[in-house]
């Protein structure tokens, strides 16, 4: 399955200073300056100023010392999008979007950067953290080299960080999880390594999505990571998972909406504590060492539209209850031991049962491969979710 695409949100400029707007103030101000729009007549409030905010003040001169040096330490530029970088008025800088500083509706400031697919090669120079008042920062699809800057830690108001398809590498940024305003991190595809902390799923950091797959992160589950996350959404396909996937995963119940844990090397059951997300719409667990049965209880999973469990070593008879979720229409199980499908799953829409052992099915393992898997030990799954082999 290719990397969730279900939050990423495009990289128009119009959209990023609304969203400004909506997390900083209900309206913005742009080069050129048009005047506020006036109070309600019934609001005891001062009229605001007649004049347009000035484009002369502290916070709009830090940024231009950001920029300045953002922009040489740029080697290339393709697109040219950084070529009228020059001069005071950081807010005509292409991709650049300023607004009424949300501590002081009279102060202009920078709140929002685009970048996004300009191919840019260079490096986040520690100046960056001087921009203290940004809210969106979209590097998406560029060269960038390095790490992020430990500046960037002065970033209170940080709300979306987009930093993937680049060069990046390191560990992972340990700041990123004292940001208080963070909700959106995107980190895939570059060449970040280490352990991913346990603070990007909980403590002060409180995550909607979560996006960092791709990379060479190792990531340990246990009950206390997973499900301590506020995610919606939490991608982290091709990274190196250890451990189990936990009971408590059902503790995210009341936000999970699409977890996608393809290819990450996770020896596991899957426990039928799953079945309680019943907000959840895609599960991608595929391509990794699962064993067992699909527990019964993912027909409890209302929401699904997109279950993913192909390559493993499960077995077993696929559930009737799975094949009745009303929303489901891609159910992926090729690639694994199961001996048996009900009728009822013909009716899914997109359906990939190949390469199992399913009597009289088209496409399954050979007779050999499958009485092969059957004289192996029986698998037990702890309590814990780990696999419990039965001893010879």
């Amino acid at each position: 399955m290719a990397p969730s695409t279900t939050s990423k949100k495009g990289g128009a400029g119009l959209r990023h200073l609304l969203l400004l707007c909506l997390i900083l103030l209900p309206s913005c101000l742009s080069q050129p300056l048009p005047a506020p729009s006036p109070s309600p007549a019934a609001s005891p409030s001062p009229a605001p100023p007649t004049s347009p905010l000035s484009p002369f003040n502290d916070r709009l001169e830090a940024a231009y010392i950001a920029l300045q040096a953002w922009k040489h330490a740029i080697i290339e530029d393709p697109k040219n999008l950084t070529e009228n970088w020059c001069g005071p008025f950081v807010c005509n800088y292409t991709g650049i979007f300023c607004t009424a500083a949300r501590d002081d509706p009279h102060i202009l400031t920078v709140a929002g950067i685009d970048l996004n697919h300009g191919r840019i090669a260079g490096y986040l120079p520690d100046h960056i953290g001087l921009l203290a008042d940004l809210a969106l920062l979209h590097l998406n699809s560029n060269r960038f080299h390095g790490t992020l800057p430990g500046s960037m830690s002065h970033m209170h108001l940080l709300f979306e960080l987009d930093v993937s398809n680049n060069l990046l590498s390191g560990a992972f940024p340990s700041f990123l999880t004292s940001l208080p305003s963070l909700k959106y991190l995107d980190l895939r595809f570059n060449r970040f390594d280490g352990e991913l902390p346990d603070g990007v799923f909980g403590g002060k950091l409180s995550l909607d999505a979560l996006f960092a797959n791709d990379n060479k992160f190792n990531v340990t589950l246990s009950s206390g990571t997973l499900a301590n996350s506020t995610a919606s959404v939490i991608v982290l396909a091709n990274t190196e998972l250890t451990g189990c996937l936990p009971p408590t995963i059902a503790d995210m119940a009341d936000t999970l909406v699409e977890l996608v844990l393809l290819n990450t090397s996770i020896s596991s059951c899957i426990p039928p504590e799953i079945g309680k997300l019943r907000k959840l719409k895609v599960l991608d667990l595929s391509r990794n060492a699962l064993a067992g049965e699909l527990p019964e209880s993912i027909g409890d999973m209302e929401s699904l539209e997109v279950l993913n469990v192909a390559h493993n070593q499960l077995s077993g008879v696929v559930p009737t209850s799975i094949c009745m979720l009303p929303k489901l229409r891609n159910l992926t199980v090729a690639g694994n031991y199961f001996c048996g499908e009900p009728v009822s799953c013909l009716h899914v829409p997109l359906r990939d049962d190949r390469m199992n052992c399913i009597p009289e099915w088209p496409h399954q393992r050979t007779h050999e491969e499958c009485i092969a898997f059957e004289h192996r030990p029986p698998v037990h799954c702890g309590a814990n979710g780990c696999i419990l082999h039965h001893p010879l």
